[in-house]
């Protein structure tokens, strides 16, 4: 017996596996199909004996690669290759992939010099690495009744920091919190592979003052 579409729905409902593999060869029950090249050639409507026929002979395998097409659209690959190289493909995508991240910053609004400066060093820092920055100013007592503290200083921040972000969302108060987040100019992805580059140049560097101590101390 077929898989009908009741059997397709019942598997769903009890969350089965619905296969997304291609019909391939045999399994591709149509009388015919347009036919595609191992090289992306167009070859045409061909019946499908003897599209499995060129495959035979081209030691392939015929893939069905849109189904719904009118007739259906089939391409000669080696699929098993196929297969690999797309397993290796998305493995690489998912080893690559870097998801940005919120860090948080809080800070005071008469908040000294120094302190400024060594919280806004941790924003840089943050930023250059491709996250986002949600930056809090809290107010305590009478500083409730001074906002605009709070917002020149967040707009301080982001004056200094607009090299490597943007305002990604404004100011704005927040219970006894005013709060802004800062966005990344660089994605997390490029932050990456700069910071990797870099730290190659350092060591390449390191290695060649090494090896002219070493010519140095032999001299």
């Amino acid at each position: 017996m077929g898989y009908n579409r009741s059997q397709a729905c019942h598997a769903r409902l009890l969350g089965g596996p619905i296969s997304a593999e291609p019909r391939i060869n045999d399994r591709i029950r149509v009388p015919e199909v347009r036919l595609v090249g191992p090289n992306g050639e167009q070859v045409g409507i061909v019946p499908i004996a003897k599209a499995l026929e060129l495959a035979r002979e081209s030691d392939l395998d015929l893939v069905e690669v849109a189904p719904t097409a009118r007739p259906p659209v089939a391409k000669l690959m080696d699929y098993g290759k196929f297969k690999y190289e797309s397993a290796m493909k998305a493995r690489e995508a998912r080893k690559n992939q870097a998801h940005t991240v919120i860090k948080e910053i809080k800070l005071r609004p008469k908040i000294d010099p120094h302190d400024y400066e060594t919280k806004k060093g941790h924003v840089v820092r943050f930023l250059k690495a491709g996250d986002k920055v949600k930056v809090t100013i809290m107010f305590r007592g009478r500083e409730q009744s001074r906002p605009e503290l709070g917002y020149r200083l967040l707009q301080r921040l982001a004056e200094d920091v607009d090299e490597l972000g943007f305002v990604e969302s404004r100011p704005k108060q927040d219970g006894r919190n005013m709060i802004m987040v800062l966005g990344p100019h660089k994605k997390k992805a490029e932050a990456k592979a700069e910071a990797k580059a870099e730290r190659a140049a350092r060591a390449e560097e390191r290695a060649q003052e090494y090896a002219q101590e070493q010519e140095s101390a032999q001299g």
